[in-house]
């Protein structure tokens, strides 16, 4: 039977729906050596091409769906490849076969913490999918007065570049001086979204941690820059969390 082109790459670990939907787009995807466009279905026979290059269709099919937890340290970029020659996530993490390593969301180039990374482009579209309003919690360290005011307001909505956010909770997690943690919570993955929203109230970020997705954690010792795979019963855990979300 045949399905979205979208989808069967996605499936492959190309990469995310949506993301192939862009390559769709930009006419770098070629299906039996003609050009694809949104809306095209194909078969796991048929042979499709990213940027000229095929992808083994057969052989992504039967893979394994799996996860890795990675903790980002500071200073690495969620891209495969930085035109300034920064260090990306992508150096970090194990080879795989007959597929490719697909970052669920990113965290910016000073951000470090807990990375979703899969082979499995549905998982992906799944997890990253604005319906889907995963949680995302992050410890941020603050320089500077937070007042009770500035605390309500973050919690109602601030209005941003992009339109109103929130935070969905706001614990007070302890420090002296002028520099204090808070675990905060967002249930959508708009950039640099945590930093923004402080900064939108004149505080400065110091430092920021993602600390969970979902109902995954970053296990605490895990150090940076290492990654850890989930097993065959977390998995099954993340998976059966997924169906109770809305994409």
């Amino acid at each position: 039977m045949s399905e979205k082109i979208q989808k069967i790459l996605a499936n492959a670990g190309v990469g995310s729906r949506r993301q192939v939907e862009a390559w769709i787009q930009e006419g770098r995807v070629t299906v039996n050596g003609r050009l694809a466009t949104i809306g095209d279905r194909m078969t796991y026979h048929d042979t499709v091409c990213v940027d000229n290059r095929e992808i083994k269709l057969i052989k992504s099919k039967n893979q394994k769906s799996r996860v890795l937890i990675y903790h980002k340290p500071e200073g690495e970029m969620c891209t495969r490849n930085d035109p300034e020659g920064r260090p990306t996530i992508f150096e970090s993490l194990p080879l795989i076969r007959n597929s490719r390593w697909i970052c669920v969301g990113r965290l910016d180039f000073n951000t470090s913490g807990l990375l979703l990374i899969t082979n499995d482009g549905e998982l992906a579209n799944h997890l990253m999918h604005p319906s889907s309003e995963i949680e995302r919690e992050y410890a941020v360290r603050i320089r500077g007065e937070v007042t009770p005011e500035i605390l309500a307001k973050l919690k109602n909505g601030v209005r941003l570049e992009d339109g109103m956010a929130r935070f969905q909770q706001i614990t007070d997690a302890g420090g002296t001086g002028a520099n204090h943690w808070y675990h905060v919570i967002v249930t959508e993955g708009r950039n640099r979204l945590v930093r923004r929203l402080w900064e939108a109230l004149d505080l400065t970020v110091s430092r920021l941690i993602r600390i969970r997705f979902g109902n995954v954690y970053l296990p605490s010792g895990l150090r940076s820059g290492k990654h850890v795979e989930l097993n065959d019963d977390e998995m099954t855990l993340l998976e059966d969390f997924i169906k109770t979300r809305g994409s």
